[in-house]
């Protein structure tokens, strides 16, 4: 099975290719239901950088894998799986509100791909704070007092919505993205970009709920930084988690 695929230039990460999580969402979206393996995770590993406004072909494996090709460019890989998490308790959405002038998403001088832009990654569809709030999803994560990692106090705009008030999956993977990467800055260490990412939801999220996503640090091999990310709605419940590798320097 072969269908095709275009990323919006506003679904950006760095200037000239997708946010790792958005994408690895809409990848992920195009694998077909399994039979009797609901609740199971999707891993998509990227292995080029995905081009914006250009056509790419999803090519169906099988029901469990697929890989997404532009010509003979291999751009990523996608396969259900099995994921396990130990998720830490996260912190109030007032505390995370509270630290969000801490975030490296607000502080200027950053980056050198976006002259006078403003934080880590500027016009990232995830953590850019120069993206209007109708066109980027502006997560802001941000150390907080009592909690090891980083976390983000966030609402979507209602225009993410679908006509029932819920996120599509691929802006739930997507607010998942960047938490990871800045609790590894908050450590001091500057990754590179996202490898994998591994991501199941749980339920439903809503574009009404007031939203803590959190992110943590796990381990470090050579060049792979893995992370945690993980999202919980105004209950408090967990409604979705992901693990991602990102791709830095050999920190042995």
């Amino acid at each position: 099975m072969q269908s095709s695929i275009v990323i919006e230039a506003k679904f950006r990460g760095p200037p000239n290719s997708g946010n790792g999580g958005y994408i690895s969402g809409a990848f992920a979206d195009h694998l077909a239901a399994p039979k009797g393996g609901a609740g199971k995770a999707v891993q998509v590993t990227l292995r080029a950088p995905t081009p914006l406004d250009k056509e790419m072909q999803v090519i169906g494996v099988d029901a469990e894998h697929l890989e997404v090709k532009q010509g003979d460019l291999l751009i990523a890989q996608a396969e259900r799986v099995e994921l396990s998490v130990d998720v830490p308790k996260p912190p109030s959405f007032a505390a995370a509100a509270a630290a969000v002038k801490d975030s490296l998403a607000l502080q200027p001088g950053l980056n050198s791909l976006v002259p006078g832009g403003l934080g880590f990654h500027p016009i990232c569809f995830c953590c850019g704070a120069d993206v209007d709030a109708k066109e980027g999803l502006r997560v802001f994560a941000a150390p907080v007092e009592g909690f090891d990692g980083v976390a983000a106090a966030w609402q979507a705009d209602a225009g993410f919505a679908d006509e029932d008030g819920f996120l599509p999956s691929a802006v739930i993977w997507a607010a998942l993205d960047c938490p990871g990467q800045f609790a590894f800055m908050n450590d001091g260490i500057r990754t590179g970009l996202l490898g994998r990412m591994t991501a199941q939801i749980f339920q439903p999220v809503t574009a009404s709920d007031q939203i803590v996503i959190i992110g943590w640090c796990m381990s470090i091999e050579g060049k792979k930084h893995f992370a945690g990310t993980a999202m919980f709605n105004q209950q408090g419940e967990c409604c979705a988690v992901s693990k991602q590798v990102w791709i830095g320097r050999d920190e042995s």
